[in-house]
């Protein structure tokens, strides 16, 4: 079957696996244990004393690690979810790409617990059309428990997709002469930037963008300030939090200059800097108002929002020129 051919009938017969199990009975093949947290924690750089002594928990974001079944993989995959991806493979949507996940914390992890998880397909979108190509997003949720009980929830989203076709060969003369003649506007639009992802956890600090406003969370708890946002404090676990407005004063901590790959709607090269805020948190965004090769860590910079296209508007950083410099 080609690509797009009988998209209907692939889509009714994906849609069917909806709710079908995609792992059933898997067994963490390690206890949670202090060796790993520590080795996730240097490798973050994360120094949380939550995460290391006698009451030590472990990371939240590692729940997934727990469930991981390394290069000799896990029993208890169930034929369904190959069947899915053999199934869209078949219908021409060969190529794969993970796309984004969600996780939900319901209880700490400590050293000692067992892990034992599920997995089911939870769902199978209808056909999109992307910058990569055409193909499904297909979404599966695992349940993660110790001693029965549920103590989060992942959601791991991939795409099924078939590359799109990009013809760089030279017009035929026939197509030349439809091209715009000098002088004349093409209607073409161009590439848009992609869309960030906004979950429950995030959708705040994009409320507030919107507003032409950088809200930090704060917790409740102890105070401190932290970004990117979280659902709980990473100094202290408490759950309830609230904002403060950054002033818009920063400066570069560190960059990187973008060169490959060059990818549609962002023009090669440009500066992505790890800008720190007066507030003292850290954020990533890009460097403007300077050319790329002259941005310079310790380098002055002011919060404004950047009109990306109709849709997008995005926090970025202008360089500030010091006085009598």
């Amino acid at each position: 079957m080609g690509v797009g051919g009988g998209c209907e009938d692939v889509f009714a017969r994906a849609k069917a696996y909806e709710g079908q199990a995609a792992a059933v009975g898997g067994v963490g093949k390690d206890l949670v244990n202090e060796p790993m947290i520590r080795h996730w924690c240097e490798a973050m750089g994360d120094t949380n004393p939550a995460y290391a002594g006698a009451d030590a928990t472990a990371p939240p974001t590692m729940l997934q690690a727990w469930t991981m079944g390394g290069l000799s993989g896990h029993a208890g995959r169930s034929d369904a979810y190959d069947e899915l991806l053999g199934l869209l493979d078949d219908a021409g949507y060969a190529s794969v790409v993970a796309t984004d996940c969600e996780q939900e914390y319901l209880r700490p992890l400590r050293p000692g617990d067992a892990i034992t998880f599920d997995a089911v397909i939870e769902s199978v979108s209808e056909r999109k059309t992307t910058k990569l190509g055409t193909g499904y997003f297909v979404t599966t949720r695992m349940d993660v428990r110790v001693g029965g009980r549920t103590v989060g929830t992942h959601r791991f989203r991939i795409l099924k997709y078939a590359p799109a076709v990009r013809r760089r060969s030279a017009p035929s003369p026939e197509g030349a002469a439809a091209l715009p003649k000098a002088g004349v506007a093409a209607e073409i639009s161009p590439p848009k930037r992609p869309r960030p992802v906004v979950n429950r956890d995030n959708a705040g600090f994009w409320e507030g963008v919107s507003r032409h406003r950088l809200l930090i969370q704060r917790c409740d708890g102890c105070r401190t300030l932290r970004f990117p946002w979280l659902p709980g404090c990473n100094a202290c676990g408490c759950p309830d939090w609230d904002t403060v407005e950054a002033g818009g004063e920063g400066t570069v901590y560190s960059y990187v200059v973008m060169h490959h790959p060059p990818f549609p709607a962002f023009d090669p090269p440009y500066a992505v800097g790890l800008i720190e805020l007066a507030e003292g948190v850290r954020m990533i965004s890009n460097v403007v108002g300077v050319p790329h090769d002259r941005v310079r860590i310790g380098m002055p910079v002011r919060l404004e929002f950047e009109q990306v296209d109709e849709e997008l508007e995005l926090p970025v950083f202008r360089a500030v020129e010091r006085s009598g410099g």
